[in-house]
């Protein structure tokens, strides 16, 4: 009988330790009511690769603002320490030289702004927008996920970006994988909205993120750090215990991403309270 009870004493201190690992912030945040308004958001503006308006573009994000919907957007730091709305730290894939047509190699910290605005994104005549010139775009007719881009210990995109937004007048939040933005959150600007996104790591392709510190990212065990208002999970993995617990437990706000079809927002619209989609029109 004594080691049966020394058992459950165990069992309900590790239970409670996990709790409050995962716990979100729980007293003195900030209202989701002006997200909530509109549960929609464009991932990366409403975009088609294929097109003049590609991902992250300033013809991606006034089609959003047209249509209505919220934006999810991607910020990250020149060289010149100029913020810019670009979702990879690397160029490969979306930037292109204006006239060979070839990929841009390197980071977009590699260079300059000056430097990164003679590329043009993929086939388009668009280029990579600073993240004023966007605001100056939406303003204030949408709301916006706004995740900041953090690459190891470097938070200095917090600041910079924390100093236009300051000025901006409309409905905003930001998310970071990384929990030092939000630890920065935390600590500077409490009564911003703040979210986590995470995903289940160790069941995606890529072995370099099959790691304890991302282990411990998906099961959300940095939130006693960061305290969030919302966490922002990859749809496929809505099952992950510790998302299920902040939503249902904690009540907090749920965001899904990225809900590529009718099917997955009809499937997921009892899971998640915001949805940010692309590829499709949603009804």
């Amino acid at each position: 009988m004594k080691t049966i009870i020394i058992i459950l004493i165990i069992l309900i201190a590790v239970m409670a330790l996990y709790l409050s690992a995962i716990a979100p912030r729980l007293i003195k945040g900030p209202s989701a009511e002006s997200f909530l308004k509109q549960i929609l958001y464009a991932h990366r503006g409403l975009h088609d690769n294929r097109t003049d308006a590609p991902e992250n573009s300033m013809a991606a994000f006034k089609k959003a603002v047209d249509a209505g919907y919220g934006i999810e957007l991607d910020v990250q730091l020149t060289k010149d320490s100029v913020p810019v709305v670009f979702h990879d730290f690397t160029l490969e894939r979306v930037a292109r030289y204006e006239e060979e047509n070839k990929s841009v190699s390197g980071k977009v910290i590699d260079y300059t702004f000056d430097e990164l605005s003679k590329f043009h994104l993929l086939a388009s005549d668009e280029k990579i927008p600073k993240f004023e010139d966007f605001l100056k775009l939406v303003d204030g007719k949408v709301p916006l996920i706004i995740e900041l881009k953090i690459e190891g210990f470097d938070t200095s995109v917090c600041e910079i970006v924390d100093k236009l937004l300051s000025e901006y007048k409309g409905a905003y939040c930001i998310e970071s994988f990384n929990p030092l933005g939000l630890i920065w959150y935390k600590k500077n600007r409490k009564d911003v909205f703040r979210g986590q996104l995470s995903q289940e790591f160790f069941r995606v392709p890529e072995k370099h993120l099959h790691t304890p510190l991302h282990f411990m990212l998906s099961f959300l065990n940095f939130n006693f750090l960061t305290r969030p208002d919302f966490i922002a999970y990859n749809h496929a993995h809505s099952k992950n215990l510790s998302r299920m617990l902040c939503h249902g437990l904690f009540k907090k706000t749920a965001a899904a991403w990225t809900i590529r079809s009718q099917e997955e927002l009809n499937r997921n619209k009892k899971r998640f309270d915001i949805f940010i989609f692309e590829g499709f029109i949603p009804k």
